[in-house]
């Protein structure tokens, strides 16, 4: 598979994109002719150049400042799929982005995450309960995610860190941009222990509006569920949440005042089922599998060929929905080749995806 480079390259090829690279990597060709074979033309095209004439390939140029930014500081590090810190939970979304722009402390990519999102003119209940629910989840050992948006989004991360725990911002500009202004000491606090800020896009690049309801499938997907704590009937906050509930995430909501424009959305949302919350109990009570340490399923004694002895996978899936991610941790596997195998098993009628994760199919294939 390609390295650190080869991603930062195919990250830049002209006519991918996030979701179409992100299908080719899936089924992980060899690099990289393996990768020519099955790209688009233009990309195929500009990737020849570059392995063959790199002198003559406009890419070399971005390339090389690309690893400049990253060799400035040990705390700057390009995640990608083969990367051990890689956040496995973004295998579950439909477009994960190609590479991640780190700065910070990557251990705040460690424990379960929340989304944290709201209202950029939040009351002064909104404040608080941003603060509340933080530093509640910081002390259970939650991390917070959130877009470092003024309002709801800047007041959790900040408490998140305040109170000792982990919080990271993914951004919708580069890493190094500080937006918006008012954010510098949180932007520089995220950049400390604890801390990690994110971005799918390199180091100067400013922000865009397009960029951020993009911005927000990353929030999402790197976290369990999300916490709507103050949001307007037309908040951005809500494109989060829609992004949570496609993607099989949970979506939690503070119930506020029918007579508080900043509550509507909230409102609208509990409306729609998503689980409402007083307190950080409500929302552990319902991710209890990521309140505890996972536990493998225990082993049945059956067949080797059901129980799928060439494939350890299968020895960790049960009729219980299993992450990704804790099968990384459980087998030791890579991501991409987590996903490799579960494919396999899924064409050959033992596994299958189900909402929060793998399950093992009955019959034959699964053979329970």
């Amino acid at each position: 598979m390609p390295m650190a480079r080869e991603w930062l390259l195919l990250s830049r090829l002209p006519g991918l994109g996030p979701a179409g690279l992100a299908e080719l990597a899936a089924r992980a060709p060899a690099w990289p002719e393996g990768w020519l074979a099955v790209m688009p033309a233009p990309a195929a095209k500009a990737l020849r150049l570059w392995l063959d004439h790199p002198a003559r390939s406009p890419l070399t140029a971005s390339l090389d400042a690309d690893e400049a930014w990253l060799a400035g500081a040990p705390d700057r590090a390009l995640l990608h799929p083969d990367h051990p810190d890689w956040p496995a939970p973004l295998a579950q979304i439909a477009d994960p982005p190609p590479v991640l722009w780190a700065w910070g402390d990557l251990g705040a990519l460690a424990p379960p995450r929340l989304a944290m999102v709201g209202t950029r003119k939040p009351t002064r209940e909104g404040l608080a309960n941003a603060a509340g629910f933080a530093r509640a989840l910081a002390e259970r050992g939650w991390g917070v995610v959130s877009g470092m948006a003024l309002g709801i989004d800047g007041a959790a991360q900040q408490a998140a860190l305040e109170a000792g725990g982990r919080s990271v911002a993914v951004l919708g500009g580069g890493v190094d941009v500080i937006y918006p202004a008012r954010h510098r000491a949180l932007h520089e606090r995220l950049r400390g222990p604890g801390g990690l800020l994110l971005s799918e896009h390199p180091p100067g690049t400013k922000p865009h509006p397009a960029f951020f309801p993009r911005r927000n499938r990353i929030v999402t997907g790197l976290s369990r569920g999300v916490l709507v704590v103050e949001a307007a009937e037309r908040s951005g906050s809500l494109v989060s949440a829609r992004l949570a509930g496609e993607q099989s995430r949970e979506v939690f909501a503070v119930p506020g005042s029918i007579h508080n424009p900043q509550a509507r959305g909230c409102l609208g949302l509990l409306r729609d089922g998503a689980v409402l919350v007083r307190d950080v109990d409500d929302i552990l009570a319902e991710l209890p599998a990521w309140s505890a340490p996972v536990e493998p399923p225990p082993v049945r004694a059956e067949p080797a060929a059901a129980a799928g002895a060439d494939d350890p996978l299968l020895a960790w899936l049960s009729d219980t929905p299993t992450p990704v991610d804790a099968l990384v941790n459980l087998t030791g596997l890579s991501v991409a080749e987590c996903q490799r195998r579960l494919l396999a098993l899924e064409l050959e009628g033992r596994a299958g995806p189900a909402a929060g994760g793998w399950v093992r199919l009955p019959g034959p294939g699964g053979a329970w």
